[in-house]
């Protein structure tokens, strides 16, 4: 019986033998990872460019070039440290640059459009009475999170459909969903500074700046990860895109209430209380939650690198290495040491045989037709890397 955690769900059925190595092959340059699955179209960006173009006008029509750029340049220091914080925590195996542009875009272009839209739909709609201070309350609590949360969980969701093969669990699904949120409290961010400039001055703008870029810049990221989480499940146990939507969905419910609850807190009850009482104890349960989840990772990174180990293409001591955080610091650290600083190379290994762990996983449970491919692939540029690094210290100059 498998003593793997739930999460890591292993196949039901035995998966492919994992070949023992032969006679090492002379390298013949580097394999590269196939870009489908793993990249956006270039057609979507085309079509997020000319929604950029329109959204720029829009803000420039109502906020003034002047206004407008002293928002975006303040609201470049939150997003530069979400940024940050999701590159820490993807640094071992970061998705591709091109699933990651996408995501930021569709938070900050598509996403804010949407939920432009819709608020300019219902003031057509619904043209505003006497009760503004209803009005605005429900459009706060109800209104924003919904929509705002649909529409970000959407890209979470493309982003399933078109780089399926760089979607390989939860912690994928969490790193899409917070670059979507990033996105999209980067553009809010550029429209509420713009607008406390020109309703309050400076000392309206500097109070606003505390509250969205200091005390909470990590909110949006944190409500679009519950989306994203509940996508990467899907992904792992190999959800076809309906049943994905359909979890995704549940995800985003989720994401709309916490919303509803971290604005309701600013409306209803004294903000600053409900940020030492709820918020930042939320926000300490996402951080510990994310970490938990990549232990989880790790596990199932050492359990399928450990096939590879069984088969003699690593040393159970190299597995212990790729799979845990502290193994890789260390080995970075040591291949710092060897003849030319062989730390690139180190990394480089450690993100092949992360890759190479997750489609062994794809391969077990049958999800994706293309794994074994992967698998391969990253087998080749694993070793290559791994011989890389071994050769200055065995066998000199």
């Amino acid at each position: 019986m498998s003593h793997l955690p739930p999460l890591a769900q292993p196949a039901p059925a035995a998966p492919p033998a994992v070949t023992p190595p032969a006679a090492p092959p002379a390298p013949l340059g580097v394999p590269v990872p196939p870009k489908k699955g793993r990249s956006a179209p270039i057609w979507a960006f085309a079509i997020m460019l000319v929604l950029l173009v329109a959204l720029i006008a829009y803000v420039l029509t109502f906020l003034g070039a002047t206004a407008s750029a002293v928002g975006m340049v303040l609201a470049l220091i939150p997003l530069a440290g979400v940024l940050l914080a999701v590159r820490i925590a993807d640094r071992w195996e970061p998705e591709p640059v091109s699933l990651v542009i996408f995501a930021l875009a569709w938070g900050a272009v598509v996403a804010v459009g949407i939920a432009l839209g819709v608020d300019v739909l219902l003031g057509l709609l619904f043209p505003a009475g006497p009760d503004d201070a209803t009005r605005d309350a429900l459009s706060s609590v109800v209104q924003a999170p919904l929509v705002e949360e649909f529409a970000k969980g959407l890209g979470v969701f493309v982003v399933f459909v078109i780089g399926r093969r760089a979607f390989d669990g939860p912690v994928d699904g969490v790193v899409y969903g917070a670059l979507v949120g990033a996105g999209f409290a980067f553009t809010e961010n550029i429209m509420y500074f713009a607008t406390s400039l020109i309703e309050g001055g400076v000392s309206d703008t500097a109070f606003t700046f505390v509250l969205r870029g200091i005390l909470s810049p990590f909110a949006h990221v944190m409500f679009t990860s519950l989306t994203g989480y509940a996508l990467g499940r899907a992904a792992r146990r190999g959800a076809s895109v309906g049943g994905a939507a359909a979890t995704g969905l549940i995800g985003m419910l989720f994401a709309a209430a916490l919303h509803a609850l971290w604005n309701g807190s600013a409306v209803f009850a004294d903000f600053f209380h409900l940020y030492v009482t709820l918020q930042i104890p939320l926000f300490v349960a996402f951080v510990v939650g994310f970490i938990m989840l990549r232990r989880e990772e790790a596990r199932l990174t050492r359990a399928r690198l450990g096939e590879y180990a069984a088969a003699g293409w690593f040393t159970p001591a190299e597995v212990e290495m790729l799979a845990t955080g502290a193994g890789r610091r260390r080995a970075v650290a040591w291949a710092r040491t060897l003849p030319g600083d062989r730390s690139r190379t180190m990394k480089a290994f450690i993100a092949d045989a992360t890759g190479l762990a997750a489609a062994r996983e794809r391969t077990r449970s049958g999800r994706d037709p293309h794994a074994p491919e992967d698998e391969r692939i990253y087998l080749a540029r694993a070793t290559t890397a791994r011989r890389a690094l071994l050769a200055p210290v065995a066998y000199g100059p």
